[in-house]
């Protein structure tokens, strides 16, 4: 799944933000970059499942080996 971040501006003035596809604590560094993008503050935050979910990472190891030369 993408990650998305969806943006609810309210006519009151009152922003909701929603994350999609964002697993782990990962989300919850959107909330400072919202806050400076917005010129908000979050006053609040409810967790989804996705939160507590963990997000697989898939990771390639290069195995090179070194020869060194002994004179």
């Amino acid at each position: 799944m993408n990650e998305k971040l969806k943006i609810r501006i309210f006519p009151d003035g009152t922003i909701k933000a929603e994350t999609k596809g964002i697993k782990g604590e990962k989300c919850t560094d959107y909330i400072m970059i919202l806050e400076k993008m917005l010129e908000a503050e979050a006053t609040e935050a409810n967790y989804t499942e996705e939160f507590y979910e963990s997000e697989n990472i898939n990771m390639v190891q290069d195995q090179t080996s070194y020869v060194r030369n002994q004179n």
